[in-house]
């Protein structure tokens, strides 16, 4: 993690601003804490964005959290982080899954067409992803006859 300061430095110089949630459900106290603390550490390391801020809650005994599980384990984690391009924000949010997400600063984002177009290609990317695994498809619109 860095240092708040320097996260707020970043930021005057145009880095981008994040708030993540991130939430996990195991049959195990022991695994919902470790599954979330791994996370937290591999986002930490991850070189696209940088931590300043995390918040773990206390883990929750939840009763019939999924249908034929009599008890399971919740924690959640809130993170705030600072990234230099809107689209490494976006893979991230593809490859760690936070439950929501939101860009504290700056106001606006002004990107090149260059960034816009990595944007669209990581998006159409994951979805042909999720077409080859069997999750899902590529909608083919045709004229009506």
């Amino acid at each position: 993690m860095i240092d708040k300061n320097i996260a707020d430095e970043k930021v005057e110089s145009g880095w981008i601003r994040a708030w993540f949630a991130f939430e996990v459900l195991a049959g195990k106290e022991s695994k919902a804490k470790s599954a979330l603390t791994e996370l937290m550490d591999k986002l930490d390391h991850d070189g696209r964005v940088k931590l300043y801020k995390k918040d773990f809650s206390e883990i929750k005994e939840i009763k019939k959290p999924i249908k034929d599980i009599e008890v399971g384990y919740s924690m959640a984690c809130d993170i705030e982080l600072i990234a230099n391009r809107f689209e490494d924000l976006i893979k991230v949010v593809i490859e760690y899954g936070p439950s929501a997400s939101e860009i504290l600063e700056p106001a606006n984002l002004e990107m090149k067409v260059g960034e816009a177009q990595g944007v669209l290609n990581t998006v159409s990317q994951m979805m042909h992803r999720f077409a080859a695994a069997g999750l899902g498809g590529i909608v083919v619109l045709g004229k009506k006859e």
